[in-house]
């Protein structure tokens, strides 16, 4: 069975994950271990939380739980360093564990690819200075925001209380008409029980940071499979990447 790391910051949604892996088909297991972090969605106490230093000792603890893969779930701690940075900091987790890694932020460039899309709206639970800065980051990887929404949280923890129909509110109040898909890109907010519904809340998919991540993790483990109750991007299949050696 396919044995996914999940780096995780602070304590907030990252029960989205085992409930998840539980209700794949064929089912996975995941190991979620917590890196320290400022609680706070400014940019540069974001740039702080996806420090090398900060995630070191989680990596140390993956590194005992024999997992497969890799992901740095953390949206806000990837995309601040921009597209590169972003891609050195997944290779240099992936070095230190030596299996395949990667972050929600670049999940959200492949899974976009992968759908074959270029332009859409984010509705993003953090302040407007940070979404900003996400918007920046989904340029450098060629795709176009043609609208942008925020909630203004500025703590995971908070983010962790909202609720399921107060985010397909904030979707629905944040879809363009010129938006291929939407992304919600914090993965301190639950969305996996309710992924379906997002879909079918604006008839177009709904990318959301755990579902792209653990998305990503199964293709770098080379187990992505269509499935049912996980939204449109699920539904898509993709030749498996397999395991790096």
């Amino acid at each position: 069975m396919l044995r996914i790391g999940i780096l995780y910051p602070l304590h907030s949604a990252e029960d989205d994950y085992p409930n998840m892996a539980a209700r794949l088909e064929p089912p996975v297991e995941v190991a979620v271990v917590h890196t320290d972090a400022v609680d706070l969605h400014t940019v540069e106490d974001c740039r702080r939380t996806g420090d090398w230093d900060h995630l070191e000792p989680g990596a140390a603890e993956l590194r005992t739980l024999d997992v497969d893969v890799c992901m740095w779930a953390c949206t806000s701690g990837s995309f601040v360093y921009g597209l590169a940075g972003a891609e050195d900091q997944a290779r240099q987790i992936g070095n230190y564990l030596e299996v395949p890694a990667s972050s929600t932020s670049l999940s959200f460039v492949r899974a976009i690819q992968t759908l074959g899309i270029t332009r859409v709206a984010v509705a993003a639970t953090y302040p407007e200075a940070l979404a900003a800065e996400f918007v920046g980051f989904l340029g450098e990887g060629g795709i176009q925001v043609v609208h942008l929404g925020s909630l203004g949280i500025w703590t995971a923890v908070e983010v962790g209380e909202v609720g399921g129909e107060e985010v397909i509110d904030f979707v629905q109040a944040n879809d363009h008409a010129d938006a291929e898909a939407i992304l919600i890109p914090d993965t301190a907010l639950h969305t996996v029980a309710f992924l379906s519904e997002l879909d079918g809340a604006i008839g177009k998919p709904v990318l959301t940071a755990n579902q792209v991540t653990m998305w990503e993790a199964l293709r770098l483990g080379g187990q992505v499979r269509r499935q049912r109750g996980f939204g449109q991007l699920f539904a898509v299949a993709e030749e498996p990447a397999g395991v790096r050696e």
